[in-house]
C-alpha cells in the first residue's frame, strides 16, 4: 500500500473541513486516497524500460486497468499535481496508458504485463497477453489523451508527451478516421460461450450496420455492454473535444503541424454528424439520441456511464446552458430515459449493466457537476447517505433501498465523489481538460455565431 503524500492529507483535510457539518465530511478523506492507497503500483515494466516510470491502476475489484477508468479515477489528484511526488505517478499513470494504446488500440483494459489474464477465456479474435479484455469503446482512446493533456494544464510538465504519445496520438487518430467507415474495419468481437456471451456483437462479430455520417464508430458503450446502433453520441462529442485538445499539444508541444491539421478537421466531421442525424424531436423538444445508426435507428436513452448525453458539459463539447443540452437533459432526468429511476432513497440514471431499479453514483455526481450550486450540494449529500454503512461509493444501489449494492470498491465512484466535493470547496480541475472551441467566449470582433 503506497503512503498519502502530504499534498494529498492536506487536501483531503481542506475537503473534510469545508464540508463540516455534512454527512461528506467524514467520508471524503476516505474516498480521495482510495486509489492511492488501494489500486496504484509502479507497472511491471518491459524489457529496456526503466523502473518507476510507468504506473499501473487496478480499477478496485478487478484486477485489471480500464483506460477510461485510471483516467477519472486519478482526475482529483490533478489539484496537487504540483507536488513532484504527484506529478511522477500521474506522469507514470499516462506513460502506461500511452504503452496500451500502442500495445492494442482497440483493446479497452489491460494487465500489469504479459500475463496472460483475459476477463473471459474464449474472447475471439484473441487478445494478446497484455489484454485483459478486447472491446473497442471509442471513449477509452479519449482518456489517454485527455490525461495527457491534463497534466500539463496543472504542472507544465511535458516529459510524458513523448515520442510514444506522439505515436499513439497518430495511431488513435488514424483509427478513429478508419472507424468513420466500420464497413473496411479490421475489428470483430465474438464471446462464443459463457454467462457475458451476449457481448458477442452481431454479424458475426462486425456490429450492426451503420452508415456514414461523420461520426466514429464503437463497438461497445462505457458500461462495457455493446452497443445497440454504431454511433454512441456521447462518446463522439468526447472525441470531438479530445481532438481539439490534441490539435493544442501537436502545435504547442509536438511540433506536428500536420497532426493538428488532421485532429480539427477529423472534429468538424465529427461534430457534424452528431448534429446532422443525432437531433431528434422528443416531446414537442429537440434532444441528443444516445445513438444512432444513419440508417434511422435512433436510441433514445442515457446510460450512467460517462461519457453520457448527463455529462456533456463535463466533456467540455457544451456548456451547461447550450438549449440542446437543456433539453436532453430535462429527458435523461426523466421516465422517458429508460434508465431513470426514482424511489424512497434516491433518484437517478442507472444503466443496463445493472439491474433495475438501481442507480448508479457515477450519474449522481454527474447530475451535480453539470447543474447549479444547490444541485452540486443535493449530489454530495445523497451521495454521503446511501453507502450503506461502508464509508465508499458502490457501483450502483437500489432506489428504495441503499443496501442492495452492486460492486463495493469501485474507484471511478469514489474519484467522482471526490471531484463533485472539490467543486463544492473550490479546487475543482474540470478546467484543466480539454474544451470543445464552441464553450469559449468569442474573442473580440470574432463572429458570436455558435459553431
Amino acid at each position: 500500500m503506497w503512503a498519502v503524500p502530504e499534498s494529498l492529507r492536506t487536501l483531503g483535510g481542506r475537503l473534510a473541513a469545508g464540508l463540516r457539518g455534512s454527512p461528506a465530511a467524514d467520508i471524503v478523506e476516505s474516498c480521495l486516497t482510495n486509489t492511492w492507497t488501494t489500486s496504484m503500483s509502479w507497472g511491471t515494466p518491459p524489457p529496456g524500460v526503466p523502473e518507476l516510470s510507468e504506473v499501473f491502476v487496478a480499477t478496485g475489484d478487478i484486477p485489471a486497468m480500464w483506460l477510461r477508468d485510471s483516467t477519472a479515477q486519478v482526475r482529483p489528484y490533478l489539484a496537487v499535481a504540483k507536488d513532484p511526488e504527484v506529478g511522477d505517478v500521474l506522469a507514470g499513470v499516462s506513460r502506461r496508458q500511452i504503452r496500451c494504446v500502442l500495445l492494442d488500440p482497440y483493446a479497452n483494459a489491460f494487465n500489469d504485463g504479459p500475463t496472460g489474464a483475459h476477463g473471459e477465456p474464449g474472447d475471439l479474435p484473441t487478445p494478446t497477453q497484455w489484454v485483459w479484455e478486447r472491446k473497442y469503446e471509442l471513449d477509452s482512446l479519449c482518456a489517454p489523451l485527455q490525461l495527457a493533456y491534463a497534466i500539463r494544464r496543472a504542472n507544465g510538465r511535458e516529459d510524458h508527451l513523448d515520442d510514444a504519445f506522439h505515436r499513439a496520438a497518430w495511431r488513435i487518430v488514424r483509427l478513429w478516421r478508419a472507424e468513420q467507415s466500420h464497413t473496411h474495419s479490421p475489428y470483430w468481437f465474438v464471446r462464443p460461450s459463457g454467462p457475458f456471451a451476449s457481448d458477442s456483437l452481431p454479424q458475426g462479430g462486425r456490429g450492426a450496420s451503420v452508415r456514414r455520417t461523420g461520426m466514429t464508430w464503437s463497438g461497445f458503450r462505457p458500461s462495457d455492454d455493446p452497443c445497440r446502433h454504431g454511433y454512441l453520441v456521447p462518446a463522439n462529442a468526447l472525441a470531438s473535444t479530445t481532438l481539439h485538445g490534441l490539435a493544442e499539444l501537436a502545435s504547442s508541444v509536438l511540433r506536428d503541424a500536420e497532426l493538428a491539421r488532421q485532429s480539427r478537421r477529423l472534429a468538424d466531421e465529427i461534430d457534424a454528424g452528431i448534429l446532422a442525424h443525432a437531433v431528434v424531436e422528443a416531446d414537442g423538444a429537440s434532444v441528443l439520441a444516445y445513438e444512432v445508426d444513419g440508417l434511422g435507428g435512433v436510441l433514445l436513452s442515457d446510460d450512467a456511464n460517462l461519457p453520457s448525453l448527463l455529462s456533456l458539459p463535463l466533456s467540455g463539447w457544451c456548456t451547461p446552458e447550450d438549449p440542446l443540452y437543456r433539453a436532453t437533459r430535462r429527458l435523461v432526468l426523466s421516465a422517458a430515459n429508460p434508465s431513470f429511476f426514482s424511489g424512497r432513497c434516491a433518484s437517478g440514471v442507472g444503466s443496463t449493466h445493472t439491474p433495475d431499479g438501481h442507480i448508479w453514483p457515477l450519474a449522481i455526481a454527474t447530475a451535480g457537476l453539470t447543474g447549479n450550486r444547490n444541485d452540486a450540494a443535493s449530489a454530495l449529500e445523497t451521495l454521503a447517505a446511501t453507502t450503506a454503512g461502508t464509508g465508499l461509493m458502490h457501483e450502483s444501489f437500489h432506489v428504495d433501498d441503499p443496501g442492495r449494492f452492486t460492486r463495493d470498491w469501485f474507484g471511478w465512484a469514489n474519484a467522482m465523489f471526490c471531484e463533485l466535493a472539490l467543486d463544492l470547496c473550490g479546487g475543482g480541475v474540470r478546467h484543466l481538460f480539454p474544451v470543445h472551441p464552441r464553450t469559449l467566449p468569442a474573442a473580440p470582433g470574432a463572429d458570436s455565431g455558435p459553431a
